[in-house]
């Protein structure tokens, strides 16, 4: 059974959003590839704009979603990113790009309904 990891990032303070999303596309990204072969089989970046136009400072920056085919797959994954030169590498980057007291990760359980046909 497939499992989904999402995850919610903040930028790091004074970095402008156009700023977070090129670094993160251009460096992370790159990053997120290379630990993530042979463990994930999706990697999608989902950038936020707020509706209203409006940035207060308080909104997630960008949602994060990973698929792994088993648990045990991301269990695999979670372990690899131990070793010490990943780990010093990730270590490294995210403070350059994160809020990192308010990352925060999911398994997410999803539900899906079924909707009729839009006109």
């Amino acid at each position: 059974m497939a499992i989904t990891l999402m995850s919610i990032f903040r930028r790091r303070a004074g970095m402008s959003h156009a700023a977070f999303v090129d670094y993160y596309e251009t460096v992370h990204r790159l990053i997120g590839e290379r630990v993530l072969a042979g463990y994930a089989t999706r990697y999608v970046r989902r950038f936020t704009t707020p509706i209203d136009g409006e940035e207060r400072g308080d909104e997630v920056d960008a949602v994060l979603e990973i698929d792994f085919p088993s648990q045990e797959r991301m269990e695999a994954f979670f372990a690899s990113v131990q070793d010490p030169q990943i780990a010093a590498m990730i270590a490294e980057d995210e403070p350059k790009l994160f809020d990192a007291a308010t990352m925060r990760s999911y398994v997410l359980d999803e539900r899906v309904s079924e909707m009729p046909p839009v006109e």
